[in-house]
């Protein structure tokens, strides 16, 4: 499976264009029901607003799906549903928030105003990179462990835990081709007598 961009947590961002309030809202959402969960709890928060165009893209079936919410069609949830998709993030969802100022934009206004909500949420968000990566221990004895900590940056081994009793277990993710590379140098390094235990496969925030 192919490596994508996300959020890792929630965050928005607003602006004022001819009085109207702008607010950009950006969340990770995995799954449609999700992405719905999300664009549901802001309409509720802000129920008060004129609309709550929304864009999601996720990785499931490739889909994706906006709404203009009452703004004339293809001024809002399109160029939010752009701004997302140009990025080249999934499996998250922009919800703009608009109050109404009392003076209209017009529909090239609106596209520009919709979009700059969306990308100022997508700019002000923390993005991860998200690769796949093997999840493995390795178990040894003390006399081994230095030498293995020290090989691990550079194969690109982040450390997910440790253990230590009689001997010393390091929880590791790396991707594939260090994975096969460490293992080589590993069976080198003690002779045979250390081998990593593949737990799983699994996607990580890896730069």
């Amino acid at each position: 499976m192919a490596d994508y961009r996300t959020v890792a947590e929630e965050y928005s961002a607003e602006f004022t264009e001819k009085r109207s309030r702008f607010i950009g809202h950006i969340a990770p959402a995995a799954t449609q029901e999700q992405a719905v969960e999300f664009i549901n709890r802001l309409k509720s928060k802000y129920w008060d607003a004129s609309h709550n165009v929304y864009a999601w893209t996720l990785r499931e079936g490739q889909a994706s799906r906006y709404s203009d919410d009452g703004e004339p069609q293809g001024t809002a949830g399109l160029p939010v549903l752009g701004v997302l998709q140009k990025s080249g993030l999934t499996d998250c969802v922009i919800v703009v928030t608009r109050y109404f100022g009392g003076i209209l934009l017009g529909g090239g206004g609106l596209v520009r105003a919709y979009s700059h909500a969306a990308s100022l949420a997508v700019e002000g968000a923390r993005v991860m990179d998200m690769r796949l990566c093997r999840i493995f221990t390795v178990t040894s004895d003390y006399t081994l462990y230095g030498r293995i900590n020290r090989m691990l940056p550079r194969f690109g081994a982040d450390q997910l835990d440790i253990a230590f009793g009689e001997a010393v277990t390091l929880t590791l993710a790396a991707l594939p081709a260090d994975y096969d590379a460490f293992c080589r140098e590993l069976t080198e390094a003690s002779s045979g007598t250390v081998a990593p235990v593949l737990i799983e496969e699994k996607y990580l925030d890896k730069k």
